[in-house]
């Protein structure tokens, strides 16, 4: 059974940061290219970034400069390291796992920019 189960979330103040962690089971963790996506409420889905099983990074033109992914594969955990923070960023995070064909989301988690 693949879980992917997503924390860190939270309420920030805008110019603030915050470290989104994703733990994944059941899946060879690292082979799969991990990401985050993101959905605003009445907006679609759009990705934050992506990484590789090799360590390649894709950031959306959005959050460059203020988003960083990594993963651990020693504990199958993906992360998402968020700073400068505005209220744009405000959204449901959600964390994505794929490989081969194989697509696998997490629940999500609330971040929400607001003073």
């Amino acid at each position: 059974q693949v879980q992917l189960v997503e924390s860190g979330g939270g309420l920030v103040q805008p110019g603030g940061s915050l470290r989104l962690s994703c733990a994944a089971s059941g899946i060879i963790f690292n082979i799969y290219t991990m990401g985050w996506y993101r959905q605003a409420p009445g907006k679609q889905r759009e990705l934050v970034a992506t990484i590789t099983s090799g360590g390649f990074i894709n950031n959306a033109d959005s959050v460059k400069g203020r988003c960083t992914i990594s993963r651990d594969n020693a504990k199958n955990t993906v992360y998402l390291q968020m700073s400068s923070l505005k209220p744009d960023d405000t959204a449901v995070y959600y964390c994505n796992g794929k490989y081969s064909g194989r697509n696998y989301w997490g629940q999500g988690t609330q971040v929400t920019v607001s003073s």
